[in-house]
């Protein structure tokens, strides 16, 4: 078994809850925010979406710099979030997949106008960035689900408007 089979298995898992979540993003609601610091409700989707594929392809790299953080794109349509998260998931499939064990083991360098910010093994980078990054962005998409008075779908068990347990 390699190092990257385990991120393999929890992203093709995780895809499908993701998946949920963002098919309920209202397309009429995508230009709406909970508070002027606040990604939109379609930038916030869109970031969810592409993080996956975005943080993969750094993983191909040894050495980065740090990238713009807050300079997300907004999305028109909910269909365009989808198809996005099908891109995204496709190249970090791809990207891992070709990852032998000692690629995962090696360091990927982040620098910010020259100076190291951050230094860990890329599998690392893969749990902490691609994965746990990735839910923290859901959960919020969920909370802004709920701010719209939107069924928030289960995630890891029952939510106040879906229990995939009956009941």
């Amino acid at each position: 078994m390699r190092i990257v089979d385990s991120i393999l298995a929890e992203l093709d898992q995780e895809a499908v809850t993701t998946k949920r979540v963002l098919e309920r993003v209202p397309e009429d609601k995508l230009d709406w925010k909970p508070h002027e610091k606040s990604m939109t409700f379609g930038q916030l989707a869109l970031h969810v979406a592409t993080t996956p594929g975005g943080v993969a392809e750094h993983l191909t790299k040894d050495e980065m710099e740090m990238p713009d953080l807050g300079n997300y794109d907004q999305p028109k349509t909910t269909e365009e979030i989808l198809s996005a998260l099908d891109g995204s998931l496709s190249k970090a499939r791809q990207i891992l997949n070709d990852m032998d064990d000692k690629a995962a083991m090696s360091d990927l360098k982040i620098t910010k106008g020259g100076q190291e910010v951050m230094s860990m093994p890329k599998i690392g980078m893969a749990r902490a960035i691609l994965l746990n990054h990735w839910y923290h962005h859901r959960g919020q998409l969920c909370v802004y689900l709920r701010l719209q008075n939107l069924p928030v779908p289960s995630v890891y068990g029952p939510s106040a408007d879906e229990n995939p347990f009956g009941g």
